[in-house]
């Protein structure tokens, strides 16, 4: 893993690139997640592949670029780390969960090889006259209380992971990694690195921007593909992206190409080594 840095407005965005190929792989990572998200995924990635992953801001190790946020944002930061590394119509976007959203808007800006959504870019629809602070509350409450919590130390954080529905039985190395390079602060309050507000803004943001994601999936300058777990951010059976919405946007948009990895969760699909195989496969064949 190789870190460099990109400028854009209001500070610097960390990257990390695994491999060592000349064809890119462009990622960008879900909402109170960071790039270590994609390392399982870039230490399989066959010869002559890399992929760079990106800490958004306010996340990560750019935890301290300011807003404004936003997902239309995030596509614009990401527009900058293409140009940085070199990015051209033979790389490869993908994104995961929020991250999904992103590409999904950066990639009716720039075109690609392809455009991967793992578990994520499908808009979801608000519920008519429902309040998206509510919304948000009632589907990511957990996750944004979390941010706000401390731990007495950085095991005692890992282990509110390893308790996690999601990660029981699925614990390994890399998830370890990836939690603990989310940790910071001192050695008795240990927190997230995620910046509360940002999750908040974008959150809300997934919310109300249906219809601009719908646009920008409709205006997508590469062939699109989406790959889904079957299980949702708790391992529960109805998955993130559910059948009938994958269906609706079969039809909405033919060229996508829709796909179950079976046996995943939301978090597995990108920590779990035969996931990941898939994940990889279709992020590298042409």
């Amino acid at each position: 893993m190789r870190l460099d840095e990109v400028t854009v407005p209001g500070g610097r965005l960390r990257i990390a690139t695994f491999g060592t190929g000349p064809r890119l792989i462009i990622a960008a990572h879900g909402i109170t997640a960071s790039l270590m998200a994609w390392r399982a995924v870039g230490e399989a990635l066959p010869e002559g592949w890399s992929l760079v992953a990106v800490d958004l801001r306010g996340r990560g190790h750019s935890a301290d670029v300011p807003g404004p946020y936003g997902l239309p944002r995030h596509a614009e930061d990401l527009d900058l780390v293409a140009d940085h590394v070199g990015a051209d119509e033979t790389s490869v976007l993908t994104g995961h969960s929020m991250g999904a959203y992103i590409a999904a808007l950066h990639g009716a800006r720039r075109a690609y090889a392809r455009v991967v959504l793992l578990d994520g870019g499908l808009p979801l629809p608000m519920p008519p006259g429902a309040d998206p602070d509510a919304v948000l509350e009632a589907t990511l409450g957990p996750a944004i209380a979390r941010l706000s919590q401390t731990y007495a130390g950085v095991d005692d954080y890992v282990g509110f992971f390893q308790a996690h529905p999601a990660f029981a039985g699925h614990w390994s190395p890399v998830v370890d990694e990836y939690v603990r390079y989310d940790a910071t602060g001192p050695a008795d309050a240990v927190r997230s690195r995620a910046q509360e507000d940002a999750v908040r803004q974008d959150g809300r943001w997934l919310l109300t921007g249906a219809e601009e994601i719908g646009r920008a999936l409709e205006g997508a300058k590469s062939p699109l593909s989406l790959l889904r777990a079957p299980r949702g951010l708790l391992n529960q059976e109805v998955g993130m992206q559910p059948d009938d919405l994958a269906a609706q946007w079969k039809a909405r948009l033919p060229g996508l190409r829709d796909e179950v990895v079976e046996d995943c969760n939301h978090y597995t699909i990108i920590f779990d080594e035969r996931c990941v195989r898939t994940v990889v496969d279709r992020l590298t064949a042409d």
